[in-house]
């Protein structure tokens, strides 16, 4: 797996990332709780996500390789490093412009790395960056990987799939556990790397004391259904625990794909008066 810090990326290292302590951000009035980790499963020889939750911002970012070369490796390692180091200089100033601007340049850099590599170079992209002031977030999202949300007992996924299976699920043109669908899950549509530069969906979502969210590659969300996840996440055990659960379900269920996780819990900065 790679393992990025900051705008510097160690590429080279044993596939596994060990789920450590939760982190904790405060951002206004609210504190996140956030931990994450990744497991290579049992399919492939490498772990081509990668995983970056930053240690000094409200900032956390997932992107996971298409393929499993030189190409997907390259890809997301490259595309984490340039969208974290625009995030940190544009810091504290978070808003779509800027975010929009973060992502184009990660594009870019992205086809600058893959342009002397034979294959596909590109990779998903899935961010949480949350407003210094703890009003809302910005989910930033291209490609599969997800984020969702669990409130007050509700699972909801948050983002969109940009694939041709989500397309003809969503429009009636097979059904989800068809053939067709299983086959158009590897046609993405929009991803970094893409040689139109697609932009990414820009969510502001608003945070609330209460709030599980959790980010995730598709080794996470094709493997665990949807009561598993709400199930897992509703524990309430701290982020850290939730996320070596959920990694250890896929690896139960099969462990077919990369799989990482991101766990954030929102929490109150000022206890409630009583």
């Amino acid at each position: 797996m790679s393992r990025c810090y900051g705008p510097l990326v160690f590429r080279r290292r044993p596939p596994d990332r060990p789920v450590e302590a939760a982190r904790r951000s405060t951002v206004g009035r609210l504190v996140l709780e956030v931990a994450g980790g990744s497991v290579v499963g049992h399919r492939y020889p490498e772990n081509y996500d990668v995983l970056h939750l930053d240690p000094e911002l409200p900032l956390v970012a997932l992107a996971d390789g298409m393929g499993d070369g030189e190409g997907s490796r390259t890809a997301g390692a490259t595309a984490i490093g340039a969208f974290v180091a625009q995030v940190r200089a544009g810091w504290p100033a978070v808003d779509a412009r800027r975010l929009r601007a973060a992502t184009a340049e990660t594009q870019l850099r992205v086809r600058r790395a893959g342009a002397a590599l034979d294959g596909l170079t590109g990779c998903t992209l899935t961010a949480l960056v949350a407003e210094p002031d703890g009003g809302h977030g910005w989910l930033v999202q291209l490609g599969d990987s997800r984020a969702y949300r669990l409130r007050d007992g509700l699972l909801e996924l948050i983002t969109v799939d940009h694939t041709m299976a989500w397309l003809g699920v969503v429009h009636g043109w097979w059904p989800a556990d068809s053939p067709e669908a299983a086959r158009a899950r590897y046609q993405l549509l929009r991803y970094v790397g893409h040689p139109d530069k697609p932009e990414p969906d820009l969510l502001a979502v608003p945070l609330r004391p209460g709030d599980t969210w959790l980010l995730c590659t598709d080794g996470i969300s094709d493997q665990l259904g949807y009561h598993r996840l709400r199930d897992l996440l509703g524990a309430r055990q701290d982020p850290a625990r939730t996320v070596t659960a959920l990694l250890a379900a896929t690896l139960t269920e099969g462990g077919d794909d990369n799989a990482t996780a991101a766990v954030v819990r929102v929490h109150p900065s000022i206890p409630a008066a009583r």
